[in-house]
């Protein structure tokens, strides 16, 4: 009856161990894969290039416009969601490619509800922008 929990206790850490080696297995795959992603991006697309140089040029320009963390947050945190959207975006222009390049109503549909996507991020970052500047100058 001694050994019960000491076993019990091995089993458990074996097990931790081997979850957390899974996880940081997946963890490894999915940086590698989105590195790709940021990597094609940046080659091919003109779109994800010039918002990824805007998202870094922002850095500094954010702790500039303000030093509260939670707007600086804010802030970037509109840009991240914009490349989010934009690589989304791209995602599915590759697919419909991917699938024809022949005109089709429905693939159009799909690229432009992308394009919608990507343009009502673009208006909510671009409208975080000017209320941090509107604030920092008027206020």
């Amino acid at each position: 009856m001694s050994d019960w929990p000491r076993s019990l206790g091995s089993i458990t850490f074996f097990m931790i161990n081997q979850i957390w080696s899974c996880v940081l297995k997946r963890i490894i795959k999915a940086f590698i894969f989105s590195m790709a992603a940021i990597k094609f991006g940046w080659k091919n697309e003109a779109a994800l290039r010039q918002e990824l140089v805007i998202f870094v040029v922002s850095i500094p320009v954010a702790l500039l416009i303000t030093s509260n963390p939670w707007k600086i947050l804010v802030m970037l945190g509109a840009l991240l969601v914009l490349l989010a959207v934009e690589f989304l975006n791209t995602g599915i222009e590759k697919l419909a490619d991917r699938i024809t390049t022949e005109p089709d109503p429905l693939i159009k549909i799909a690229k432009d509800c992308g394009s919608a996507a990507v343009l009502m991020v673009l208006v909510l970052a671009g409208s975080v922008w000017i209320l941090a500047l509107w604030e920092r100058l008027y206020y």
